[in-house]
């Protein structure tokens, strides 16, 4: 499982400033959690709902804040899909630069078992979890990055982990497997298809203490 960073000053500032006035009366906590969400609007050529990968930074009993690879328009209609809090489904409410404020929708029963998720997850966040992959896979503390694919277009994208060899990234894009690119200054080939994204292999093996660097960089 990828382990949780800390945040920065600046980013627990940042989703400060996200919460109305009536939302910061009621408890949030500040969460690092991996998640994948769709948007009704968004649709594959056959009619499927894409999922993307986001990140959930703080949650309350009828609200959370995503950064995503995708934004949406305020008031579409969103499902997100994570291990730690279950399937939760809402409104967007507000749109951010890097992400979007969303209502939880849910009966007075559903509310009550996602409070004891959130209480348990308060009290057990900070907990190390081992990673037996022969590259250990760690989220970034910024998961925002560029590709840039062979004919030089460059899109946005959003890194779900990374690993001295490869990354697993959400982007509006399906590049076939095999296709080169780069994600950010690191050249690779997309290995593996993923509902919410894709796998990126390097092309050589990446030094950890510089790898979120290399790839933040555009």
């Amino acid at each position: 499982m990828p382990q949780a960073p800390n945040f920065m000053l600046e980013d627990i500032a940042f989703i400060d400033a996200l919460s109305t006035p009536e939302r910061r009366r009621e408890p949030r906590i500040m969460v690092s959690v991996a998640a994948r969400y769709a948007l009704a609007n968004r649709r594959d050529s056959q009619g499927n709902r894409r999922e993307f990968s986001c990140r959930i930074v703080n949650i309350s009993m009828s609200a959370m804040t995503l950064l995503v690879p995708v934004n949406g328009a305020v008031g579409g209609r969103v499902i997100v899909h994570c291990d730690e809090f279950g399937k939760m489904e809402g409104a967007i409410v507000r749109v951010l630069d890097r992400g979007f404020v969303m209502s939880i929708n849910a009966s007075d029963e559903e509310r009550t078992k996602l409070a004891a998720k959130i209480d348990w997850y308060e009290k057990n966040k900070n907990h190390d979890l081992s990673d037996n992959r022969e590259h250990r896979r760690i989220m970034p503390k910024d998961p925002r990055s560029i590709l840039v694919l062979a004919d030089g277009t460059q899109l946005q994208c959003f890194i779900i982990d990374m690993s001295v060899s490869g990354a697993a990234v959400s982007a509006d894009i399906r590049p076939a497997i095999g296709t080169p690119l780069a994600v950010g200054k690191i050249v690779g080939r997309v290995v593996r298809h993923r509902p919410d994204g894709f796998a990126v292999r390097f092309i050589q093996l990446q030094e950890l203490e510089i790898l979120e660097q290399r790839l933040i960089q555009s």
